[in-house]
């Protein structure tokens, strides 16, 4: 009774090990995969962070059409004070003449009333004095400052060319997330499926592993009983041990494509997971044929879009060129501020003004370099059109071959079905044939790797179908992401 008892706490504390294990594993689908991916994908991170940048860029050029206000301040140390004059100046006085009814200088006559000379000047009778200290001023601490506001009035379309480059940089922007996000989800359904795949061949090389196990079992029996050859024990042993070895090495690439899908969706290597769809049958469905128009699709390529922008953003540039050979036509005003005071004789304060004016500036004279920066930019824009052209030629061959190749996938996996059926029924009338002794080991065994490669060949056709479906999706550019975290 206490061994019965034993026997039951192991029973059950096995069972409770292998719950805890199991309720460890965490179970993720595919869309749970593609949201990890792209929520932690540096590539996503980055065509975010331009994307942002790009916002931010056409933002900053809006505000040139508004008026800026600027100011500015300036301190200087003169080491010498600033003089008008050489030295003490005389300066010759004037009286009024009542006869004459003007004014005349005062000069030194000579007793026949003409005025005397020297070196040919006559020589005043008064002189006033202007010191030279009086025309003396301290700039030795000199104090500026001004606050300027500035309006464009117009700058030759250079401030509408840059809104409308901006305005195309972030819809490019936009239009590379998308591309990036696109690459990761197939990189991600590439990873996820390889996983799923595998899982299905480790069940179908352990399956086979049994079958080789049980007919190595029956064997030696028949060896034993002097039935078999040793010939056929062995054949079998060597067969069983291949069949070991195969399954090993899908044990350790089951393994890799674990870590691989991991670090594609950004989780630790070492992460325990179930895929929702590695324990369960692969449902295919059969897939409609898909009708496209390929007007359509090119609006809805990623790849295009940018190709897009980038021509719109090199006839934009083309305009920025063109504004420079135009006018350009600014008002200010300005309020500025000195100490020394400079209207009122440089004393210790500060004073200002207010000023308003207007800036034009004309291009006369170059010598062709800005119209060949305005050509250059024109033939910049006219290869991204042919670039564009081009790209749009590939999309449709890239369409028209993963439609093939769905249908192709689609055709294939019909067969590899009808293949699994037959080789299922071959192996069972083998293993009957076998018991009955029509058939030898050997006949058994091809049966069996029959079976296998069929069954093989079925689950990498279920896995293409899946894969197809996405490369078309991608194509035609249906393949939306999921939920993106920002």
């Amino acid at each position: 009774m206490k061994c019965v008892t034993n026997k039951i706490i192991i029973v059950l504390a096995l069972f409770l090990l292998s719950s805890t294990a199991a309720a460890s594993q965490t179970v993720i689908t595919l869309d749970s995969c593609r949201s990890m991916a792209l929520q932690n994908n540096k590539q996503i991170q980055i065509a975010r962070e331009q994307q942002r940048g790009a916002s931010y860029s056409r933002k900053a050029a809006r505000a040139a059409y508004l008026p800026s206000l600027d100011a500015s301040g300036m301190y200087i140390y003169n080491q010498k004070e600033i003089s008008l004059l050489e030295s003490d100046q005389m300066l010759p006085t004037m009286s009024f003449n009542a006869q004459t009814g003007s004014y005349g200088y005062n000069l030194v006559t000579g007793p026949n009333g003409v005025p005397v000379t020297v070196g040919g000047q006559p020589i005043p009778s008064t002189v006033a004095m202007i010191p030279k200290s009086a025309m003396t001023f301290d700039i030795h601490n000199v104090f500026a400052g001004a606050v300027t506001l500035t309006q464009p009035i117009y700058m030759g379309g250079k401030i509408r060319a840059m809104n409308e480059m901006t305005r195309y940089a972030e819809q490019l922007a936009a239009a590379s997330h998308n591309t990036a996000a696109a690459g990761v989800i197939c990189n991600v359904d590439a990873a996820y499926w390889q996983v799923v795949s595998l899982k299905a061949k480790h069940s179908l090389a352990t399956s086979y592993v049994n079958l080789l196990d049980t007919l190595s079992r029956n064997v030696n029996a028949l060896y034993a009983e002097g039935m078999a050859t040793r010939a056929d024990q062995l054949s079998v042993a060597v067969k069983l041990n291949e069949a070991n070895v195969d399954l090993a090495k899908v044990e350790n690439g089951l393994s890799l494509a674990r870590m691989a899908l991991a670090q594609v969706c950004g989780m630790p290597l070492d992460t325990v997971f179930v895929l929702a769809d590695e324990d369960r049958e692969i449902e295919i469905e059969q897939l409609p044929a898909r009708s496209y128009d390929m007007e359509e699709v090119y609006s809805r390529r990623n790849e295009l879009q940018s190709l897009e922008a980038a021509v719109k953003i090199y006839e934009a540039k083309a305009k920025v060129e063109r504004a420079a050979m135009l006018p350009n036509l600014a008002v200010m005003g300005m309020y500025s501020i000195t100490n020394p005071n400079l209207f009122n004789g440089f004393n210790k304060e500060f004073d200002g003004m207010f000023s308003v004016g207007a800036v034009l500036k004309i291009p006369l004279w170059h010598w062709g370099g800005n119209y060949n920066k305005y050509r250059s930019a024109k033939s910049e824009s006219v290869v991204r059109r042919l670039q564009l052209e081009e790209a749009r030629e590939k999309v449709e061959l890239q369409v028209s071959q993963a439609s093939f190749k769905a249908n192709e996938a689609i055709k294939t996996y019909t067969m590899t079905r009808s293949n699994v059926a037959n080789a299922e029924e071959n192996l069972r009338q083998a293993q009957i044939g076998f018991s009955e002794g029509v058939l030898t080991a050997d006949d058994v065994m091809t049966a069996q790797t029959a079976w296998l490669k069929a069954n093989s060949e079925n689950i990498d056709a279920q896995i293409d179908v899946k894969l197809c479906d996405v490369y078309l999706s991608q194509a035609l550019g249906t393949l939306v992401p999921t939920q993106i975290v920002e």
